[in-house]
């Protein structure tokens, strides 16, 4: 057998969106007013549940944790992908393109994951209101968001060991704005079919198990919904679900275009643009979905709002 001479590298060079210097100044401006957006947005999110006794509930506590996972999200794609915009050579070191890809990965899974533990909480809302506070109990709430956070740094973990192992001799340059593993898969020198089929396996039963759990709680809450008599109880319940509908599909929607095809099918152009979707539009979305389409969390902004203007002596929002 002939023997490979390798060097491992020791840094990436990250590519970013684009080379067109013409095109990156703008770029930056509005990827940082984005970013900066979407901080506001989901600790603003985040401060307005902690400060309203009235927003203490188990969807509320729900919807704070996806503020957090946003937030994080946002934050380990975002700054260095500002950095290509900026530098000539955006460059990463071997250790730190691990700890982005492993963070990246955890937040993603986590995510999908939070989003069905609030399709249920929806679900025993709306299915078994009488019941809600014993069924979605302290102790339920927090089963329903440490199990997405300790499987999502667990496959994250398996799966950023299983790509760091690899040997990596060809290139060092990342055609992407991140470390993700499939533009890191197209620079090793060593055998990707197996850790392709972990990605494939692994991403298939993380979105079937979610979408499966969202699906069969919406089944319910319909049913349950179509047999209220009363039409401002309908209305209501679907006002109630809306929004979190609308965050599943373009979550859901987002993955299934970005990971659950061939990799032959994967064009770099392409998966950049998905990419900045799901890593720095739908972050920003988020908060905007649940803020503008919810009136318990209109009425606790505005409350805040008041409140920090008559603590700095200005007239308070009218009714």
């Amino acid at each position: 057998m002939t023997q490979i001479n390798c060097t491992q590298v020791t840094e990436f060079i990250l590519v970013g969106l684009t080379d067109r210097q013409e095109l990156k100044m703008p770029l930056f401006v509005l990827f940082l007013s984005i970013y900066l957006f979407t901080v506001m947005g989901n600790l603003g999110l985040l401060l307005v549940i902690r400060t309203d006794a009235r927003l203490h509930t188990p969807m509320y506590f729900f919807l704070s944790n996806l503020a957090f996972v946003d937030f994080c999200y946002a934050s380990v794609i975002t700054p260095k992908m500002l950095g290509n915009f900026l530098y000539k050579q955006n460059v990463i070191s071997f250790k730190a393109c691990a700890a982005q890809l492993g963070c990246f990965l955890t937040f993603m899974v986590s995510e999908c994951l939070l989003l069905a533990s609030m399709a249920y909480d929806r679900y025993v809302a709306i299915c078994n209101p009488l019941l809600y506070m014993v069924s979605m109990s302290p102790a339920i709430c927090f089963l329903l968001v440490a199990v997405p956070y300790s499987f999502g740094f667990l496959m994250a973990l398996f799966h950023t060991i299983l790509t760091f192992r690899l040997s990596y001799c060809h290139s060092n340059v990342i055609n992407h704005f991140y470390c993700d593993d499939m533009p890191l898969l197209r620079l090793t020198c060593s055998d990707t079919h197996s850790k392709q089929l972990w990605i494939f396996a692994c991403a298939g039963i993380t979105f079937i198990s979610s979408v499966l759990a969202v699906f069969v709680s919406y089944m319910f809450i319909i049913s349950a919904i179509l047999r209220m008599r009363s039409a401002e109880g309908r209305r209501k319940a679907f006002s109630t679900c809306s929004s979190h509908m609308l965050v599943v599909t373009i979550f859901y929607g987002t993955l299934i275009f970005m990971y659950l095809q061939p990799s032959s099918n994967h064009f770099l152009d392409t998966d950049k643009m998905t990419s900045v979707f799901y890593t720095v539009i739908i972050p920003m979305l988020n908060p905007l979905i649940y803020s503008l389409r919810n009136k318990d969390m209109k009425e606790a902004l505005k409350k805040v709002i008041n409140n920090r203007k008559q603590a700095f002596g200005f007239p308070k929002f009218q009714k």
